[in-house]
């Protein structure tokens, strides 16, 4: 291609293959945005919520929550909320499991031979299973669920991943299973790495049963008294409003029947490094309460698929990685 017909191409933007995020690198890419749009690149939004006394396994005490969102209000009812729940006596968390999938289909000439497959995999899920492994040093095969549909037969990979979200390593993993199936099956095996059962960063009611992530619980006693100092609401009248909103929740056939999840998990997820496509599957909960005796009233929300991590993707650049240092508890700032 001659040089005059590249000139109406615009510039490429400058990287630096030696250290790509550096100042220096990051100064280079706002003068060029500045010099090819006309517009000053303005920045970027990191806003702190709480504190939120947490009473979970591993994180107990007063946290800052560290939220990236240009919707100042929405930190100002977070906050106001965190210090509810605080007075109250904080938040129990529980995660009560936690897994990633991949699932490629396998496809045969009728059903009674996807059938029989089925059954050759689980007669080979420890060969299966070793195949998997080889290619992580944190991934688990766990199990396989089966599906058929017609002629064919999905199979839905179930690994633990460690402190990695997880989805590019069952796919590395699959792959290497998969391989190891048509090679060793009677005949070979013909597939596709992803049928779209794994629904990958898409809400889907499979994810909310069987766990695709990690299934959160947090839990709070909402005492009465405090509540009504605080937010001039009766816990019975919040009972009551729950009641109602839930059923329309239930005729909507909504992912998530409390309020939402969609906005304080997209805020966070930016600021700490999360793959923020995730909030598609993360944001789907069951909020269940409980008036008590006393006139105080239980709260929990559960996420079914929260796909969080603290190793991998985005969590390792410099700003998102100081998001999550262990000094933003009791509000002191890390350098």
């Amino acid at each position: 291609m001659s040089e005059a017909s590249t000139s109406s191409f615009p510039p490429r933007i400058p990287r630096d293959k030696a250290n790509d995020y550096g100042k220096m690198s990051a100064d280079t890419r706002l003068k060029f945005a500045t010099v090819q749009t006309g517009a000053n690149f303005f920045g970027v939004a990191q806003v702190l919520a709480g504190p939120l006394l947490f009473n979970g396994e591993h994180a107990r005490g007063h946290f800052y929550v560290p939220l990236a969102t240009t919707e100042g209000t929405l930190v100002a009812s977070y906050s106001r909320a965190m210090r509810l729940l605080s007075e109250c006596g904080g938040v129990k968390t529980t995660v009560v499991e936690q897994y990633m999938q991949r699932s490629p289909v396998f496809i045969w000439d009728d059903a009674l031979q996807a059938r029989d497959f089925g059954k050759w995999v689980e007669d080979h899920f420890a060969e299966i299973k070793a195949a998997a492994e080889t290619t992580t040093r944190s991934g688990k095969l766990i199990n396989i669920y089966q599906y058929s549909v017609g002629p064919l037969r999905h199979l839905r990979f179930n690994y633990t991943t460690g402190d990695a979200a997880g989805q590019n390593m069952t796919g590395k993993a699959t792959f290497a299973a998969c391989e190891w199936i048509k090679k060793n099956h009677p005949g070979g095996a013909r597939y596709i790495l992803s049928g779209n059962m794994d629904t990958d960063k898409k809400h889907s009611r499979i994810n909310m049963l069987v766990t695709r992530g990690k299934r959160v619980v947090a839990e709070a006693i909402v005492k009465k008294d405090i509540l009504k100092s605080l937010m001039r609401v009766d816990t019975r009248d919040l009972f009551y409003s729950r009641q109602i909103s839930q059923a329309g929740a239930f005729l909507a056939g909504s992912a998530n029947n409390g309020a939402h999840a969609a906005n304080g998990l997209t805020a966070m997820f930016i600021a700490t490094g999360q793959d923020v496509a995730n909030v598609s599957e993360s944001h789907a909960g069951v909020v269940y309460n409980q008036l008590l005796a006393n006139g105080d009233l239980y709260w929990s929300i559960t996420l079914m698929s929260l796909i969080v991590a603290t190793y991998g993707g985005g969590t390792g650049l410099p700003t998102q990685r100081a998001e999550r240092d262990p000094r933003w508890r009791l509000g002191v700032e890390p350098r």
